[in-house]
Formats: structure tokens, sequence, C-alpha cells
């Protein structure tokens, strides 16, 4: 079944690595031009434009802090003017700043808010123009289950991934009649480098929990991406699809 992808143009949040690198790369297997944005523009993220464009797709590397307002604003408008549109926005830049509530600093919670929270409102809001323009656009969300269930230790990382979930739901009401979607990804714990690199009891535990006799790769997260800016899941908007083998249940 054709996904309905071919020729239309992606831009990534955090797609210098791990999950977010994966998204990108499956977008462009299914035919998406992709705008790579992240804060640094290093080997890494230049590699994976390379990969992308030897598949015979387009890729625009740009450096921006979605933090800022004003950066987010440039970077959708340079992506659209040097890629011609842009129909897909997947928010995917986020940060932990881990302590007990009790211990946390202010920074560790605005810092982490700013980018995850207010990050995705800031691409979002400047996306949103041309999707109602093109009558056409899909928005996904990277949050989390820890945003659904509350996490010791996480609760800026929680709070601001919960939050994803509400401005993803009103995104879904405010630009369902321009004939776009917008839904969640909730992973459990995806076995990034970042994740290998933690102590073996975080992923012993992560696993203890799951119904499922392993836990997800960031190619799980990015197929599921994938599917729901497909034509496949055109129906669907305002959802929140877990991908946690399941670790909520």
């Amino acid at each position: 079944m054709d996904t309905g992808l071919d020729g239309k143009v992606a831009l990534v949040t955090g797609a210098g690595r791990g999950i977010g690198a994966a998204i990108a790369r499956a977008l462009a297997l299914e035919g998406c031009d992709v705008c790579l944005l992240d804060r640094e523009r290093d080997e890494a993220i230049e590699a994976l434009a390379d990969e992308i464009r030897a598949l015979e797709r387009r890729a625009l590397t740009l450096q921006c802090d979605v933090r800022d307002f004003d950066q987010a604003e440039r970077a959708v408008d340079q992506a659209s003017q040097e890629l011609g549109a842009l129909h897909v926005l997947v928010c995917n830049a986020g940060i932990t700043r881990d302590a007990v509530v009790w211990k946390m600093t202010e920074a560790a919670w605005d810092d982490v808010i700013d980018v995850n929270l207010k990050g995705c409102f800031n691409m979002a809001r400047a996306a949103a123009p041309i999707m109602r323009e093109q009558q056409w656009g899909r928005v996904v969300a990277v949050s989390s289950i820890n945003g659904l269930r509350g996490k010791f230790g996480q609760s800026n990382y929680a709070a601001s991934k919960a939050g994803l979930v509400g401005l993803t739901k009103t995104l879904a009401r405010e630009l369902g009649a321009f004939g776009a979607t917008a839904n969640v990804v909730a992973p459990g714990m995806v076995m990034t480098e970042m994740a290998l690199a933690l102590p073996e009891r975080f992923a012993a535990d992560a696993l203890a929990d799951a119904a499922l006799d392993h836990l997800a790769e960031p190619e799980d997260i990015a197929d599921s991406v994938a599917f729901l800016c497909s034509d496949r899941a055109r129906s669907i908007t305002g959802e929140v699809l877990r991908v946690d083998c399941g670790q909520y249940i």
C-alpha cells in the first residue's frame, strides 16, 4: 500500500542520533526529503544526511535551539524554502535532568520544560500556518510512558512529556479542519546509545516491567512515527501510541 509520503518534506528535531536519527532514516525510506535539526551540526548528523542522499532523497541539516522561539521560526522558514514545502513535523528533541523533587533546582526544571515542551510548541507554532495553507500535514510528538504514569526522580521530565500529550491533542483539534493530524508516540525504555551506557540494572528493571521478552529499539519508534505520518493513519488524530513492549500495562 502506498504510504503517501513519497515526495513529502519532513522536519525532525533532535535528529542527530538515537531515536531522532532512526525517525529521519525511516521517513527517508518512505520517500520523504528530510530536514535534520539539532543543536549541533556534527559529524554524526552530516553522515546521516549523506546516508539519506544516498537513498536519492534530499537532506538539509540545520543547527537550532528549539527553546528559542525565533530560532525555531527561522528553522521552519529555511526548511520550507530550501526544500520547497513542509508536510511533516516530528518533535523529538528532549533532555533529562533527573533529581527527586526536593533536590531539583529551578534550572533543571526550566531546562527540561523548555526543551521538551516549549521546544515542541515553538516548532508547531511555526509549522502550523504552512500546514493550514497547504491543507495537509502531520505532527508527531515523541513523549514517554513516564509522562503518562510518572517516574521517581523525573518530575520535570514526566511533566514535560505529559504536557506534550495535552499540546498535541489541542493541535489535533485546531489543525483537523485543515487536513492535518497530530499524534503522540510514547516509548518506554529504548535501547539507544544513551540507554546502553547506563548501568545494566536500568535495562533489567525495564525488562522486568515489560510484557514482551525484549526492549524496543530506535527503529521500533521510527516505524511507529512513519505509520502515523502515512496515509494509512489518515483517520487517526489526537491519539497516544505507546511503544513500550508492554511496560505500561
